[in-house]
């Protein structure tokens, strides 16, 4: 338990796709693979589809309402389970790279002892694996009591934001205010889940948005990539302002 003398600890908390890495359509395929096997060609139901910012379960709701199925947690559940043994393959394709600067940035957060998490939409082994493919999974701790919001947390990423905030101050033994979390992600969803929450965030325009469009979001800050973002989250962490904040931002 934090004596009440001590500063609050910050906790960063990432995505995952178009923020940390590019999976280069692993994800959309796993998935196809798996539906292609219960209702044959779902090409339609999926090709139309902006995943960006969703979750694995909402991307479910919403190919079995292209396909005119109805939807049940039990089903949802047996497709995601399909989709990870699926990505264990296809996450091994070409194309796949880690991000600009996530390594490095990463490891400096780890030499620093700071405290991160993530906050995507994947599961949690989807997510594990994908990092695991990039080599970046062992800056993460895993498993019920880390710090993350995932998947299983529900469809919307409000709920997503809401879990990973619950374990943080379960893991740090103290409330975590909102304003000492920081997201880090690629999409309006990303934003709209922090600001719902009363979350700072900083969008990087790695994904499909760019950086007017994460700023139109309402992002408290704006990155083009996370090259170079180390010094800025620390400083974040040790009390300032987000990275790539507006000049003349105050920290709340």
């Amino acid at each position: 338990m934090r004596s009440s003398s001590e500063p609050p600890r910050r906790v960063v908390l990432f995505d995952v796709d178009g923020t940390l890495v590019h999976a280069a359509g692993a994800g959309r395929r796993s998935l196809a693979r798996v539906l292609e096997g219960e209702f044959g060609r779902v090409d339609h139901a999926i090709s139309g589809l902006r995943l960006d910012g969703m979750t694995d379960r909402l991307i479910v709701r919403e190919v079995l309402a292209c396909l005119g199925r109805p939807f049940d947690d039990a089903f949802c559940d047996r497709i995601l389970d399909g989709y990870v043994e699926a990505l264990r393959e296809e996450i091994q394709g070409d194309g796949f790279r880690v991000l600009p600067g996530v390594a490095e940035a990463l490891a400096a957060l780890a030499r620093a002892g700071a405290t991160m998490g993530l906050c995507t939409g994947n599961v949690a082994e989807g997510a594990r694996l994908k990092l695991a493919r990039g080599a970046i999974d062992g800056f993460f701790e895993w498993g019920p009591d880390a710090i993350a919001g995932f998947a299983h947390d529900g469809e919307e990423r409000e709920l997503l934001v809401r879990a990973a905030l619950d374990r943080g101050a379960n893991r740090l033994g103290a409330p975590l205010a909102p304003r000492d979390a920081l997201i880090v992600g690629d999409t309006p969803r990303d934003v709209s889940a922090a600001r719902a929450h009363g979350v700072p965030v900083v969008g990087v325009a790695t994904g499909r948005y760019g950086r007017e469009e994460l700023r139109a979001a309402g992002a408290d800050g704006v990155l083009d990539s996370l090259e170079g973002a180390a010094p800025g989250l620390l400083a974040w962490i040790a009390g300032g302002s987000p990275p790539g904040a507006s000049p003349g931002a105050v920290e709340a």
